[in-house]
């Protein structure tokens, strides 16, 4: 529990070979809370909502205005967190809590993936730069222009930016014609 800020999961007890009924046992034992399933946290915990909703839907990335965010390509903390999971996956419970959840083709999901720290540390599964940049001009209609164009302007600035693979992207995710007439005004 010490390494993970006072968060256990039933699954890293298994694992580890410890039987259920000990693991129920330690956990009423310290008064541990159940924040989800087969999760639980000390009382004196910090949550990492991001980090949470990683562990209770492994197969969620990050994107949109989050990824945004944790690639500094935003000022401000998301709202509402958004992520993209798979087409045929049920979003209802996670839509319920105020997550944005999109839906992409299972060929396209795993396109641009990578990790990025929350801000308590924790790695979690989030969209290159330019594969959020790709998937906010897609959504441009549900997005604050604001936010749009601070991301591109940031995304200009950045010495790490790729644009060779954001015009790959571009075509594959078909935002390559509207990408083009932004990046012209920035660049």
């Amino acid at each position: 529990m010490e390494r993970q800020d006072g968060m256990l999961c039933t699954r890293q007890a298994l694992d580890a070979g410890i039987s259920k009924p000990v693991f129920y046992q330690f956990v009423r034992s310290r008064g541990l809370e159940q924040t989800a399933h087969g999760i639980y946290l000390s009382k004196d915990a910090w949550v990492d909502t991001m980090y949470l909703l990683h562990l209770r839907c492994p197969q969620a990335v990050f994107s949109h205005e989050t990824a945004l965010f944790l690639h500094d390509l935003a000022d401000r903390e998301p709202l509402h967190y958004s992520i993209t999971v798979k087409t045929g996956y049920n979003p209802t419970r996670l839509k319920d809590e105020g997550i944005q959840v999109f839906t992409i083709k299972a060929e396209l999901h795993k396109v641009g993936l990578t990790t990025a720290q929350t801000p308590f540390g924790h790695d979690v599964p989030v969209y290159d730069m330019e594969r959020t940049i790709c998937d906010v001009m897609r959504s441009r209609r549900h997005i604050e222009i604001q936010t749009l164009q601070r991301a591109l302007k940031e995304y200009a600035l950045r010495k790490d930016k790729d644009l060779r693979t954001l015009m790959h992207y571009a075509r594959l995710f078909r935002v390559d014609k509207i990408l083009r007439q932004y990046l012209e005004v920035i660049l």
